[in-house]
């Protein structure tokens, strides 16, 4: 068999579901080896679509998501879906086509070093100068991929290495991933800490769901009754209406969840890195707290701030091993007193739709079966902030790098892993203008993706700080001049409707959700509706400015 015809193979003994791509001349001859695979491929109409979508299926499913392109454009654009899967450690395999080995070096056409493009933002990154070489690279690719801590990997392949004839060699089954075991003096060293302190508070993040450790996670919390603030990727991993959950913290934190962690003594940081967006002005985030910091990745330990107790390991074995009910019942009713005194007014008096009241109507509504896929903006820090979520799978969102255009093509792989799911995009008039051409894909699988537009007519999020920080000099933030949303989804077979007053929230909300196929709900908002409470830059999590809630 051709080279190519091994990678669909390899492909397959890997349990591969879906590929998302787009084929072009020096990937072709893996395209021509598609036509006899057994999972499916998903043609995409742009490579960031690509690489957001497998990003999507891999947070939606637990597996490692797939990408697929040509050399040089192709290669290029999925580097931003690549690097968000690196930022949020999301396991990915990235497959490029190269020209061939004998045009490499010379600036071929479409000839690009993705092994250099790509270094600082994949966990490995492989160039198949032989056809043997990918006997060990494609399965080595997937172990790195979703080994520790998760991540991209990209594999590179030459055209002359695809068309190469090759016998298929035997299957191996690659040898089980070691449990990384946590150590026994770290874990004494942290129930110590735990016994001693008064105003515990536990800082959940995204690789909880990450390691499958929720169970582990919830019993912990019912057994040590710890109050919890999450980070945006460590939403669902209580649920929202838990009692004990305070929230998401940070830059545009709830104020139950900032003033807490500000206050406490002991921070469990789990599987978290202590982002800047989460703590504020470092030196000032949480001044009393000593930190126990759980994580799977030896470089998080200490990287930001030193803990107290560093503990590397599966998260399940150092959950389960520090668990035990602690007495902080004063501290615990002090974070709940506050966390009721500062519950959202979602009685907002303006005849214009109020985001926050629209989402949080569509949290009661929607089942626990739906799947929110976020853009990035004033709408992604309103879902984070008003959507109960129940699982971390749930919400899906670009955390570290912040990718507008994530929702749309993120939500497509996400409805692929789980059909038996509503997937539904919130996205802002900006957002969905980066990658609306996935609006074909949509049409042309019967995909029955939903899509809640908020829309300002701006991009909101730096409209907002240029009110607040650039003495209200606005510069190019109006997008008044965008087209006609609703007409731009019917032209792509997709349903719509627009909705712009508070007596048509109900209406709108019961459409979105009873849609048989695609839906696009374009809605309206008030362009000077910010998002509060906020964290000035340079300032400490304490200095939130609340501003109104309108």
């Amino acid at each position: 068999m051709r080279a190519a015809d091994f990678v669909v193979k390899a492909l397959e003994r890997e349990d591969v579901e879906f590929v998302f791509g787009y084929p072009g001349g020096a990937i072709m001859p893996v395209y021509d080896a598609l036509v006899e695979a057994k999972f499916k491929h998903v043609l995409v109409r742009h490579e960031q679509g690509a690489a957001l979508a497998a990003d999507g299926y891999a947070r939606a499913s637990g597996k490692v998501g797939v990408c697929l392109a040509t050399s040089g454009p192709g290669a290029t654009n999925l580097v931003t879906g690549i690097a968000n899967a690196f930022m949020d450690s999301v396991p990915m395999v990235a497959i490029t086509g190269q020209v061939p080995t004998h045009y490499m070096g010379t600036d071929a056409f479409q000839e690009t070093d993705m092994l250099g493009v790509t270094m600082s933002i994949v966990k490995h990154s492989f160039l198949a100068r032989t056809p043997e070489d990918l006997f060990w690279m494609l399965p080595e690719a997937f172990r790195v991929a979703r080994s520790g801590r998760p991540g991209p990997v990209l594999l590179d392949i030459p055209k002359d290495v695809q068309q190469t004839m090759i016998e298929m060699p035997a299957e191996t089954p690659p040898p089980p991933e070691p449990v990384v075991e946590p150590d026994s003096a770290a874990l004494a060293a942290a129930i110590e800490l735990l016994e001693d302190s008064e105003q515990p508070i536990i800082y959940a993040g995204g690789g909880i769901g990450m390691a499958n450790a929720l169970e582990a996670f919830r019993d912990f919390v019912e057994a040590t009754r710890i109050p919890v603030v999450t980070t945006l990727k460590g939403i669902g991993s209580l649920a929202g209406d838990h009692e004990l959950n305070l929230g998401m913290l940070g830059m545009h934190g709830l104020k139950a969840a900032n003033l807490a962690v500000q206050e406490s003594d002991l921070l469990i940081v789990i599987g978290a890195r202590l982002d800047d967006r989460a703590t504020g002005k470092l030196d000032t985030f949480a001044p009393k707290a000593k930190l126990i910091h759980l994580d799977i990745d030896p470089a998080e330990l200490g990287k930001l701030r030193r803990p107290a107790v560093a503990v590397r390991g599966d998260l399940t074995h150092s959950l389960t091993a520090l668990r035990a009910p602690i007495a902080i019942r004063n501290w615990r009713s002090r974070c709940l007193i506050r966390k009721a005194e500062s519950a959202w007014d979602y009685g907002n008096p303006s005849d214009d739709i109020y985001a926050p009241r629209l989402l949080r109507k569509l949290s009661e509504r929607a089942g626990t079966r739906t799947i929110i896929s976020c853009d990035v903006g004033q709408h992604q820090m309103w879902v984070a902030q008003h959507y109960n979520f129940t699982e971390p799978y749930q919400h899906l969102t670009s955390g570290g790098l912040g990718t507008m255009g994530y929702g749309l093509p993120a939500a497509i792989g996400a409805w692929l892993a789980r059909p038996d799911h509503e997937v539904i995009v919130v996205s802002g008039d900006g957002s969905i203008m980066m990658n609306i051409q996935e609006l074909a894909t949509l049409n042309r699988y019967g995909i029955p993706i939903k899509i809640l537009l908020l829309d300002n007519s701006h991009l909101g999020l730096v409209r907002q700080w240029q009110e607040l920080f650039f003495e209200e000099r606005f510069s190019e933030v109006d997008l008044s001049d965008n087209p006609e949303f609703v007409q731009v989804a019917e032209s792509f077979g997709v349903e719509g409707m627009k909705v712009d007053h508070r007596n048509q929230e109900e209406e709108a909300i019961e459409a979105l959700l009873n849609a048989k196929g695609p839906f696009f709900l374009h809605v309206a908002i008030n362009p000077e509706t910010s998002v509060w409470p906020l964290v000035p830059p340079g300032k400490s999590n304490a200095d939130m400015m609340e501003g109104a809630k309108s």
